[in-house]
Order: structure tokens, then C-alpha cells, then sequence
């Protein structure tokens, strides 16, 4: 019972098995992503030391990119 109760769990929160990197790049693809999510994106990127600069590049563009873009 408890290992069905841990393998829902897992399927539940896919974004939580990929990388930063990918959900990075997955945000800034998807022009219908929230801002609020952006934010998390980036919150999570400056608490990684070793994060890509450009990563954080696209990020802020993306963030800073008009709707109609």
C-alpha cells in the first residue's frame, strides 16, 4: 500500500524530476506561462551557484518580454 501511495505521488509533480535547466527553458518557450512561475524560475536559479548566465539571460528577457511578443 505504501509504495502505490509513493509512485502517485511521483507522477503527480513531473516537474519535479526534470532539471532546472529544462524547466527554465520550458517556461521561456511557452509564452502562456504565469509571471508568478517565471518568478519561482528565477528565484530557484540565483539560489544555484552554479546556474548558467544564460540561463538568467533568457529568463529576465522573458520575464521582461511584452505579452503580445
Amino acid at each position: 500500500m505504501l509504495q502505490s501511495a509513493l509512485s502517485s505521488e511521483t507522477t503527480q509533480f513531473p516537474c519535479e524530476q526534470t532539471t532546472l535547466q529544462d524547466q527554465i527553458d520550458a517556461a521561456v518557450q511557452d509564452r502562456s506561462t504565469p509571471i508568478s512561475r517565471l518568478l519561482r524560475l528565477m528565484s530557484a536559479l540565483d539560489a544555484d551557484a552554479t546556474a548558467n548566465q544564460n540561463l538568467r539571460h533568457q529568463l529576465r528577457a522573458r520575464i521582461g518580454a511584452p505579452l503580445s511578443a
